[in-house]
């Protein structure tokens, strides 16, 4: 299970400020297509998530799971599995580059899935990558649509689909 899927997109907010969405569980529903519900079951001693419970719909895949994370200083979270209904895995990161002086931030999503119904490897990193690139783009657009970002100037705060 060492292949992985992965995937980069340049976001037009400081570091800090994408980190800020990423980490605001709560608020997953409002902005990406597949996560319905988000409840933080424990954070550590900084108040970050350390566990999350994930209720997801992402049309074939229905799932409520439950995740653990990993905060490496203000640039990398990961997270494993930590129990499911359909998921015998799920493993990936966001790692936060800063570009253009710490304007612009590259995220790198990387993820690995692996299913308890059989799947060819094919369709499970083609599935990875839909994923990997819904997120990216969701993420993408609630980041330059938060007020007092780059890319705010009349964006619409709308769910992706």
């Amino acid at each position: 299970m060492a292949e992985h899927t992965k995937s980069s997109i340049t976001i037009e907010a400081a570091p800090a400020d994408v980190m800020g969405v990423i980490a605001d569980f709560a608020r997953y529903p409002e902005w990406t297509g597949e996560v319905k519900e988000a409840e933080v079951l424990a954070t550590d001693a900084e108040g970050r998530a350390e566990q999350v419970r994930l209720v997801l719909d992402a049309g074939a895949i229905k799932d409520d799971h439950t995740l653990a994370y990993t905060w490496t200083g203000g640039d990398e979270v990961s997270w494993t599995l930590v129990k499911s209904q359909m998921l015998r895995a799920l493993d990936g990161s966001y790692h936060l580059a800063p570009t253009d002086g710490g304007a612009r931030t590259e995220v790198t999503y990387r993820l690995t899935v692996d299913v308890k119904i059989p799947m060819l490897g094919m369709i499970k990193r083609k599935a990875e990558k839909v994923i990997i690139d819904r997120a990216l783009a969701g993420l993408k657009k609630r980041v330059e649509s938060a007020p007092g970002s780059a890319g705010s100037a009349g964006a619409a705060e709308t769910p992706t689909a």
